[in-house]
């Protein structure tokens, strides 16, 4: 999964500073969404020890992943963001300080990710943040990054994802989980929507968030933070 995510140690240092920075300190409650098998969730809880962290997804084979290899610190929910049933999932956990949304919106449609805008910020304390990361190509950003910001080798992440997968495929224990997996989503696929950072901050705003802006890139890659 590491290698999957691009800049994830870059992005996870920047998430982490500005949040404490949005926030005034470390968040109380943290609310991975589509956070799969909990690597995220991991992490911030390692970050914030006295926070309470949990995750939403989707995915049979990624929540089974999580319920097993998360601490008892991280709640795991299921919830389909395709709908707008899945705050009702994690009532209990809300309102929340702190939620992130990593590599999840292209999976989403244009109306459905702007939908989610509204669905967070209605669960959010005021003052809360939002952190979105995925793919936001900028056509002003050159092709050809320094070093210190290189473009993801798409290829390579793409290789990753698959290798991963076809581990996972080969464990027996999930061989249950694999096949509620193909049950749940059928023919669905990722809707593929990538729009640049603009348009994220204007979501952002739409759905009531005071602020909003990029607080992260690495290549086509970036993270738009909103303040509700």
């Amino acid at each position: 999964m590491s290698g999957f995510v691009p800049g994830l140690a870059s992005l996870e240092a920047a998430l982490g500073a500005v949040a404490e920075a949005a926030l005034g300190g470390p968040p109380a409650r943290v609310l991975d969404l589509g956070g799969g098998p909990g690597l995220l969730a991991e992490r911030l809880a390692a970050r914030w020890p006295r926070a309470r962290v949990g995750l939403l997804d989707l995915d049979p084979v990624l929540l089974a992943l999580a319920e097993a290899g998360t601490t008892d610190r991280i709640a795991v929910y299921a919830g389909d963001l395709a709908g707008p049933a899945w705050p009702e999932a994690v009532a209990q956990n809300a309102p929340v300080d702190l939620v992130t949304v990593m590599m999840t919106m292209h999976y989403l449609t244009p109306d459905r990710a702007a939908a989610l805008y509204g669905d967070v910020r209605s669960i959010m304390r005021p003052g809360g943040l939002l952190i979105v990361a995925d793919l936001m190509p900028d056509p002003g950003i050159p092709a050809v990054m320094s070093v210190s910001c290189p473009v993801a080798d798409e290829a390579a992440a793409g290789l990753a994802w698959a290798r991963w997968w076809d581990e996972i495929k080969a464990d027996p224990s999930l061989e249950p989980r694999i096949r509620e997996r193909r049950a749940v989503f059928g023919d669905r696929s990722a809707a593929e929507f990538t729009p640049d950072a603009g348009w994220h901050r204007d979501a952002a705003r739409a759905a009531g968030f005071r602020e909003a802006g990029v607080v992260w890139r690495w290549g086509p890659y970036a993270a738009v933070g909103a303040v509700a």
